[in-house]
């Protein structure tokens, strides 16, 4: 429940449209909302239970609330991603902005240039952008300037001062990259029938200028002018290829925006791609940190503000994957099948793989950072009440019902902590019994954690379905730690994983990092005991054989071992070679005893 003074706060705030800002005791901001009834979302947040720890903190911490009446929705979700983008209050979600773009400029003067900035000055300049890196632009005007001949000097231009010769032309009209306006050798209506087809090439539009060099190439070889003809085709075929390479769906789709998301516990990342005349022209990944567990829909909604104001996008049809709010006037699909879907599935793809990359580059700059992301996920991807900091997996290995033992494995932070592993041999089962060795290992771990006052895992891992997990809880019950450790088999054909008192398993998708570190724990609980269960026979065989011997202790039998490599060498080896290893007296008892037992 609110206290008196908030109370009071929003049992005067209006039932309309608007943004509401939440100030703490010292008159800092903690968070801006926008809502469609102010008066109802803010009580929502003094009434409601929050599942979410941050928004708990942060209805504790709410003093003040201010508020801004607008018109529309449409106004207030412009608000809120400005003033989050303004003021960045701790319990926001947070925009990572890059500062600087480059732009294409077509200059506005006599002749205009076409150059590359990141400065935009309104002095009437055409801008197109922002480009999502300069590599994309310097693409683009290498192909513009393989195609037309265009000034690169910063003369002015008038017509005055051209009529009085008053600039001589330069090495690139020489080089064939200008055709020479400064001295009146090109018209200025020639000139900027260039510049008309470089705009459409910018917005993807290739059609009026493959249609115009094609007309071209023909009247040349018309007039028999074949090498002209010939340097008109090598256009046509630099711009076709360039057309190859960019269009990736129906060229029909134009001018559209295309969104898609994917996210974890932390972070959402929000990919932006957008078409013009089938091509893409753009592309951008927007990566989102959560505040206050944010939905992907709150989270998308969000960007798709922020990247059309960033990008400066007029297109007004978006393709999303759900319903979302938006300014008035767009057009929203959500497709399900065709062209429009495969674009949305590549956008997807697009942000899938940057969330990888930035993994990758997380486990390398940032461990802490990628084990907290981990954690976080595993406690939401298997329904826990904490993190599994601790983790402990059983395995047990009885091949061929001989030498049964167990193996303990212990993951901290989703990484193994070798020095923790523990190897049980089983004392009180007798025969081959994956269930009651499963309850006997269990038991006697965690009675030996408890009396030693050792920290208890927060999840245990039992390889095997529930009848091994129903044995281990009977282990527990006794100990009386039910329901005070997470516990969940995995059986091992379908990955499915079991949970107490749950006939249904729960299935992971086949990628997540969830189901990977719990497979990690599985093998290497499954190599720990077998390598054991290895040794142990291997140490039975050694007993049979080698230390039945009178007068033969474990220490001539790792000499011997040491020397010979096996037993049947042993066997095999001469008095002499004997002797020289363990001695006259020993290596008499080793050749009298194989004597007796040929």
């Amino acid at each position: 429940m609110a206290e008196a003074s908030v109370q009071l706060q929003i049992s005067t705030l209006p039932n309309s449209p608007g943004v509401y800002q939440y100030y703490d005791k010292n008159e800092k901001l903690l968070y801006v909302g926008k809502a469609k009834n102010l008066k109802k979302r803010v009580s929502s947040y003094f009434t409601k239970q929050h599942d979410n720890a941050r928004t708990r903190l942060l209805v504790k911490k709410i003093k003040t609330i201010k508020h801004i009446v607008v018109a529309t929705e449409t106004d207030a979700l412009l608000l809120e991603n400005n003033l989050i983008k303004k003021y960045q209050p701790r319990y926001n979600v947070l925009l990572k902005d890059d500062k600087s773009y480059p732009w294409i400029c077509i200059k506005k003067e006599r002749f205009p240039r076409v150059f590359p900035t990141r400065r935009l000055i309104k002095d009437g300049s055409e801008y197109f952008g922002p480009y999502t890196s300069m590599k994309t632009v310097h693409t683009l005007l290498d192909l513009i300037r393989g195609l037309y001949q265009l000034r690169t000097c910063n003369y002015d231009l008038a017509e005055e001062k051209i009529r009085n010769d008053k600039y001589k032309v330069c090495l690139e009209y020489h080089l064939g990259n200008c055709l020479g306006p400064c001295e009146g050798k090109q018209t200025e209506a020639d000139y900027n029938d260039n510049i008309e087809a470089i705009r459409n090439i910018i917005k993807g539009n290739f059609k009026d200028s493959l249609n115009q060099f094609k007309t071209q190439m023909k009247k040349y070889a018309a007039d028999l002018k074949f090498e002209d003809a010939q340097r008109i085709k090598e256009k046509i075929d630099v711009l076709e290829n360039y057309q190859a390479k960019s269009t990736v769906v129906n060229p029909k789709i134009n001018n559209v925006d295309v969104f898609s998301i994917t996210s974890d516990e932390s972070y959402g990342y929000v990919n932006f791609l957008q078409i013009s005349f089938g091509s893409i022209i753009r592309s951008h990944t927007l990566e989102i940190k959560k505040k206050l567990d944010e939905s992907d829909k709150e989270l998308l909604t969000l960007a798709v503000i922020e990247l059309r104001q960033r990008f400066n996008s007029q297109s007004k049809e978006l393709y999303v994957p759900f319903k979302i709010e938006t300014e008035e006037g767009l057009k929203v699909h959500i497709p399900k099948a065709g062209d429009k879907k495969k674009i949305l599935d590549l956008s997807l793809r697009n942000a899938k793989y940057y969330r990888m990359e930035r993994f990758k580059q997380a486990r390398i700059v940032d461990p802490d950072r990628h084990e907290n992301r981990i954690m976080a996920q595993m406690k939401k991807d298997l329904r826990l009440s904490e993190e599994p900091r601790h983790i402990e997996c059983f395995d047990n290995s009885n091949i061929q019902g001989t030498n049964p033992v167990a193996a303990c494995v212990v993951f901290k932070n989703g990484k193994p902590s070798k020095k923790d592993y523990r190897k049980f041999n089983i004392k009180t089962v007798e025969g081959p019994d994956d269930f009651a060795s499963m309850e006997e290992v269990v038991y006697r771990r965690y009675k030996r954690l408890k009396e030693e006052e050792q920290p208890l895992p927060q999840l245990i891992i039992i390889d095997g379905g529930k009848g091994q997990l129903s044995s281990s809880l009977k282990s527990l019950d006794k100990l009386e730690l039910r329901g005070k450790i997470a516990i969940i088999g995995i059986a091992k054909r379908l990955e499915e994983l079991f949970y107490p008192d749950d006939p249904i398993p729960l299935y992971l998708d086949k990628k997540s990092e969830t189901l990977k570190i719990i497979q990690q724990l599985r093998n290497e609980a499954h190599r720990f005991g077998i390598t054991f269960h290895r040794d142990k026979r291997s140490k039975q065989a050694l007993d049979t054989v080698l230390e039945t011997i009178p007068g033969i202790g474990e220490k001539t039998v790792i000499q011997l071992l040491k020397q010979f490599k096996s037993t049947k060498r042993i066997k095999n080896a001469s008095f002499d070679e004997l002797a020289d290893v363990v001695g006259t007296s020993r290596a008499k008892k080793i050749v009298t005893h194989f004597q007796q037992t040929k």
